[in-house]
């Protein structure tokens, strides 16, 4: 099958780049940018030598005549000007931006300061959190793919909160990412001497991915009130790690969580769940598609501690873009993506 890579400039294109040229079934048709048009390895000097493809300019109607996919990874507030005219051509979309994510457009405007594409297209939209939605997934046409934070978080969350063993009132999510999770764009906040050496906080309570991982709890469980969700920027180039702080309605022992975790995974070749006492770290999950999860209950509080690592490139963005791909197209969802994480 043929696929074609919208906004093959950014990091997250970059990554389906990677990904992609070494997928048994997708083949790469074209890259695209709204930039100049350039040879790719011209934007990226790693794949010198490696790929003669040029960087095209983009036109929804002579990419659906080639490709059977696209993947969108440009920035939101411009993939879903894209998405109405791919819309009209049959072609998979798989959107890794977040303009689809959100059912109710004005939250969408609300959080993310831009207007939302149309309600046909949000109620046609299947959101690509690949391990809890996975039928829908299989029969979808369009893609929204999950954010970096929400994919750790819900992740880390869902056996609990869909079994109803935790409080939903009190869910305290403190989340931390590398610098690559904010993109290729200048700021002055990511210049090697602002972020070397540092620890920030930013977009205090306001980050536009809290509707979403709401969003999401709440139709695992009605009951889930607010979250708490903050965000930090570390001192690396890749990696999520979220820890989460939940209140349990009853007397559960970690042993006995490890075990529902264990088997609520146990078809999930990408969650691997760490054994009692052991934790992951982003370094552990580098390059590839994995989310590590570990967790302990303070029995002292009766309170859980979720400790959820992701690369945020791969199955933040990129990776679970495949993953997605893969689905759609009766494929095992390993195809291409059994990379080995890099380590150190």
């Amino acid at each position: 099958m043929k696929v074609s890579i919208i906004g093959t400039t950014g990091y997250g294109g970059g990554e389906l780049y990677r990904i992609l040229h070494h997928h048994p079934v997708f083949s790469i048709q074209s890259v695209h940018t709204t930039r100049d048009e350039i040879p790719l390895y011209e934007e990226f000097p790693h794949l010198n030598g490696i790929t003669d493809l040029k960087l095209e300019h983009i036109d929804a109607e002579e990419i659906a005549k080639h490709s059977d996919i696209v993947f969108l990874a440009a920035p939101s507030g411009v993939s879903n000007k894209l998405v109405p005219a791919f819309s009209e051509t049959g072609i998979q979309i798989i959107d890794l931006s977040g303009d689809l994510r959100l059912t109710n457009g004005q939250e969408y405007k609300k959080w993310y300061k831009h207007e939302p594409v149309e309600s046909s297209l949000l109620e046609q939209a299947v959101y690509g959190l690949s391990e809890w939605n996975k039928e829908k997934i299989m029969d979808a046409k369009l893609i929204a793919n999950p954010g970096c934070y929400p994919t750790a978080t819900l992740l880390g969350l869902a056996p609990v909160v869909k079994e109803g063993l935790i409080d939903p009132d009190i869910i305290i999510i403190d989340a931390k990412s590398g610098a690559s999770g904010a993109g290729r764009a200048v700021s002055k906040n990511l210049l090697f001497s602002e972020i070397n050496e540092n620890f920030r906080i930013y977009k205090v309570n306001e980050h536009q991915h809290i509707p979403e991982i709401q969003q999401q709890l709440n139709l695992w469980n009605r009951g889930v009130s607010p979250i708490t969700f903050n965000t930090h920027l570390l001192p690396i180039t890749r990696g999520i790690m979220a820890t989460i702080y939940v209140k349990l309605t009853d007397n559960l022992h970690s042993e006995r969580l490890l075990e529902l975790y264990n088997e609520q995974y146990l078809h999930s070749p990408f969650v691997r769940v760490r054994s009692s006492g052991n934790f992951p770290s982003v370094k552990e999950v580098a390059g590839s598609n994995y989310c590590d999860i570990g967790l302990h209950v303070d029995e002292r509080t009766g309170r859980l501690t979720i400790v959820s690592v992701i690369d945020n490139l791969m199955k933040g963005a990129a990776g679970q873009a495949v993953q997605n791909a893969n689905l759609m197209n009766g494929l095992d969802e390993t195809a291409g993506l059994e990379f080995i994480p890099m380590y150190p």
